[in-house]
């Protein structure tokens, strides 16, 4: 793989991504024509251990059969040290021409990556020219977001990292029940209301440091309860406020607030085209509607409107 290889991936758009169940496959063809920028088959949890072997061929099944568009197309496998990783990264990979990335569930540390990698390299190698795949680490245990810096900048075809907060409630033995959705208990007392905080603050900040550290795309967790938009709106502007670029759907009706929160704001946009405006021809800091502007702004509003011209 060369650096402009591994480097593309990771610029491509990635707000909403929808997790399908590989061993639903009536849900297949709906997520393809949905409107999330990416979608993940799923191996790992949505799938019981007798039906492993049976979701796996359909995942094949569906990237060979089903138009996904300019979808990023992932297939999320089992753990490293589980009896299906190897066959999955092996038998996915080398039967999918138009796979896009592997997400790696788990992630403890930078040898998952560079494992998961050895074993791409061999499966393209044998395979011929094709398309390159990426991989998505989904760090979700206190070992791996001890470790996400290291996870982050493990290999060139690592393109995001995912907060898998699910499991990482689990492993940290907190009494929450619902993926996402704050803990009253986590709160500070204020007038006229308690103010509650996020208890995952410094897992997510820690992430999307990392991330932005090593030049790969953080993507926060899942919300589970899909019938909360509101919270999951919250949920998506507390995430984008600390730097990630996209959130996990476990619902095709998440897709919709999940991309309207991570896409473009009209009035970043905007702001963004008077910025670059005001700097064109300056010999260095302006004023902007009372506010003083330089090159820092300059590279943010560029940015902006880069995403901006990849949502349209």
């Amino acid at each position: 793989m060369t650096a402009g290889d591994a480097g593309a991936g990771r610029h491509r758009l990635q707000r909403s991504e929808l997790s399908v169940p590989a061993s639903s496959e009536r849900f297949f063809a709906k997520a393809a024509a949905g409107a999330a920028d990416a979608v993940v088959l799923d191996l790992e949890d949505g799938v019981a251990e007798d039906r492993k072997d049976a979701a796996r061929l359909a995942a094949i099944g569906a990237l060979g059969a089903i138009d996904w568009g300019d979808k990023i197309v992932s297939v999320r496998v089992n753990a490293i040290g589980t009896p299906w990783c190897h066959r999955d990264i092996v038998e996915v990979a080398g039967a999918c021409p138009r796979l896009d990335r592997i997400v790696l569930p788990k992630s403890a540390d930078s040898f998952d990556i560079r494992f998961v990698a050895a074993l791409l390299d061999g499966v393209e190698a044998a395979r011929g020219p094709g398309r390159r795949i990426g991989i998505a680490a989904l760090v979700e245990t206190p070992q791996g977001v001890g470790q996400v810096e290291a996870i982050a900048a493990a290999h060139p075809r690592l393109e995001s990292v995912i907060f898998g907060l699910g499991d990482y409630m689990a492993e940290m033995r907190t009494p929450d029940s619902t993926v996402g959705v704050p803990n009253p208990d986590y709160a500070m007392p204020a007038e006229p209301l308690p103010h509650r905080n996020d208890q995952w603050h410094y897992a997510l900040a820690r992430i999307a440091n990392a991330c932005r550290a090593a030049g790969v795309r953080p993507i926060d967790a899942v919300y589970a309860d899909y019938r909360d938009e509101a919270g999951l709106r919250a949920s998506a502007k507390r995430s984008r406020a600390l730097g990630y670029e996209g959130k996990w759907a476990i619902h095709p009706d998440q897709v919709a607030p999940i991309n309207a929160v991570f896409g473009p704001d009209p009035a970043r946009v905007d702001w963004a085209r008077r910025v670059l405006a005001v700097l064109e021809g300056s010999s260095g800091a302006v004023g902007e509607a009372g506010v003083m502007v330089d090159a820092v702004h300059a590279r943010m509003a560029r940015e902006i409107l880069r995403q901006a011209g990849q949502a349209r």
